[in-house]
């Protein structure tokens, strides 16, 4: 029957006659009842002090084997909580009253429980990173950049990562921002902002670890990663200009390589096609000097055996080469005709034909009829020339006897 429920003695759900009155509970009686209660459970009367208990049994004894009872339950249940398992990733740092005492690995392990030894588990192989958002640094040349770099780290050493450093992230944000200000203080813009940034950031992540190492923070650096490197907004436009002139410099420079590489293949080509020229045409002045030379000495051969005659034939042979090459006509005016004929035609005919040969007038050209009377008597050589020649021979000749 519920409580509640006519019949039900008008009773409260602990068996107790509720307040008619009305009013709040007796305290005086709430308490009572729970040191009832309490007491019971370590078999105490809840109800004056006699000797015997409900169940007739001594109070005495069962009331101290519930309290070992419930002591060694406590007990187990204490030392049990002092079991704990490191994970692979993790290293556990235990302490004792506060200071440290040891570094465990991964595995099941145990230590005295709270209060007296308690362990902190940190994880070694998480990759952490750490912002430095909006940094204004003054370079070696007195510009300033704005730089955004990122570090990611991760804890090489649990125990001096918790207790060697007070508060180690906001450390190595400081040490991050000492070091970024270090190499690019020693860095001029150019190098910031374009081809050094790579080099500035591995320069970065050197300094800082070796702060950190300074420290003892057990922080082990992975890496540095520049997010922004740039110049304030106030100056951008300028620096814009600066970036195209320097890659209107590298279009030029590419185009100059092309052309001189166009140009240097063409040149060997042309040098070596001009040195081979050379040494053809040396070859064919030694071999035509060669053949002089052996043409003169032959002469000498047969000037020697015959000087008078060699030397007439030589001059009569160069007269005629000379002769033969000029447009001039020899006549010889001592015959006494008084008419004289000269063929016009064929000195035309044979001059085109000569022209157009590459070549001067033949002997032949100087060989022309005197008149039609004398049609069948030809001119070969004039007899003044011929008496000039022979004139200009003796002289020579009487000259070399002397």
């Amino acid at each position: 029957m519920a409580w509640n429920e006519p019949g039900g003695n008008d009773n409260d759900p602990w068996g107790n006659r509720k307040n008619n009155s009305g009013g709040p509970p007796d305290l005086d009686e709430v308490f009572n009842n729970l040191k009832n209660k309490f007491g019971g459970l370590f078999g105490k009367s809840g109800r004056g002090s006699g000797s015997g208990s409900r169940g007739g049994l001594p109070t005495g004894n069962i009331g101290g084997k519930g309290i070992a009872a419930l002591l060694g339950i406590l007990a187990v249940i204490w030392l049990v909580t002092g079991f704990y398992i490191v994970q692979p990733a993790e290293r556990a740092v235990v302490t004792q009253f506060g200071a440290y005492k040891t570094t465990e690995g991964p595995g099941l392990h145990w230590h005295i429980p709270w209060p007296v030894e308690m362990e902190e588990r940190v994880d070694i192989e998480q990759i952490r990173s750490a912002n430095l958002p909006d940094q204004l640094i003054l370079t070696q040349d007195e510009n300033i950049v704005d730089i955004d770099i990122a570090v990611l780290y991760n804890i090489k050493n649990a125990e001096n990562y918790l207790f060697k450093v007070r508060e180690p992230d906001d450390t190595l944000r400081q040490a991050a921002e000492s070091a970024l200000r270090e190499v690019i203080g020693q860095t001029n813009m150019e190098l910031v902002t374009t081809t050094g940034r790579e080099a500035n950031w591995e320069r970065t992540l050197v300094a800082l670890q070796s702060i950190l190492d300074s420290y003892e923070s057990g922080i082990h650096v992975v890496r540095v990663n520049g997010k922004k490197a740039k110049q304030p907004a106030e100056v951008q436009a300028a620096f814009d200009d600066v970036v195209k002139a320097r890659e209107d410099r590298e279009r030029f420079i590419s185009e100059a390589e092309a052309y001189r590489n166009d140009l240097i293949p063409k040149a060997r080509g042309d040098a070596q096609r001009i040195i081979e020229e050379a040494e053809g045409y040396k070859t064919r002045v030694e071999q035509a000097a060669i053949g002089e030379s052996q043409r003169f000495l032959s002469l000498l051969s047969e000037f020697e055996k015959a000087p008078v005659v060699t030397r007439d034939r030589l001059y009569l042979e160069s007269m005629e080469t000379v002769l033969s090459n000029t447009s001039k006509v020899l006549v010889d005016s001592t015959g006494g005709n008084s008419l004289m004929y000269l063929p016009i035609d064929k000195l035309i005919e044979n001059r085109q034909q000569n022209s157009a040969n590459g070549t001067g007038l033949s002997s032949e050209q100087t060989t022309y009829p005197q008149s039609s009377s004398q049609s069948g008597s030809t001119l070969s050589i004039p007899t003044g020339v011929r008496e000039t020649a022979n004139d200009v021979l003796r002289s020579r000749d009487r000259a070399v006897r002397r």
